[in-house]
């Protein structure tokens, strides 16, 4: 008997207030305001990351964004079509348990516990309307996808927008 290959995938819709074009993905325990460099050490320029913890690149620099955020229990596929930006990075969780967290210790929103427990993941992180710069009805949405998966190196899937130029080569 063939293993369904369809992903187990909870789902948690939220408006995250951000500021400095920044929100962050915590563990339990962990540091929102780790010792991200300015420079990211990795190619996808959008998203930093360290143990326990990842720095999320927004468009506007301040304001409210809509994020959505698919915990699964293996790969479930990238939205090529739907976002204009899509990367992709290791990270890993020392509790199984994470949280977006706003910037400047705002609002602190529960994600569903990590399907593996404590380990490696893959963060995928969608982004759509990154330049756009209409605040009557905004247009950006921030995707952001976490399953279990052993380490691997960063990368860019799909790159369009401007402002995503502009992280990718901040010099």
């Amino acid at each position: 008997m063939a293993r369904d290959e369809t992903p187990v995938v909870q789902i948690k819709q939220m408006d995250v207030e951000v500021d400095y074009s920044q929100a962050y993905l915590v563990d339990e325990g962990c540091d929102a305001y780790g010792q991200f460099d300015d420079v990211p050490s990795h190619p996808v320029g959008i998203i930093r990351v360290e143990k326990g913890s990842a720095l999320l690149i927004v468009g506007p620099q301040w304001g409210t964004v809509e994020f959505t955020v698919a915990v699964a229990d293996r790969d479930p596929g990238a939205d090529l079509d739907g976002y204009e930006d899509i990367v992709e990075i290791g990270y890993e969780s020392p509790s199984g348990r994470l949280s977006l967290q706003e910037w400047g210790g705002g609002r602190t929103h529960p994600l569903p516990p990590l399907p593996a427990g404590p380990g490696t993941y893959r963060l995928r992180y969608h982004i759509r309307g990154m330049d756009e710069e209409n605040w009557v009805e905004p247009g950006d949405h921030y995707f952001l996808q976490i399953w279990p998966e052993p380490p691997r190196y960063p990368a860019v899937l799909k790159s369009t927008s401007s402002s995503f130029q502009c992280w990718l080569n901040p010099e």
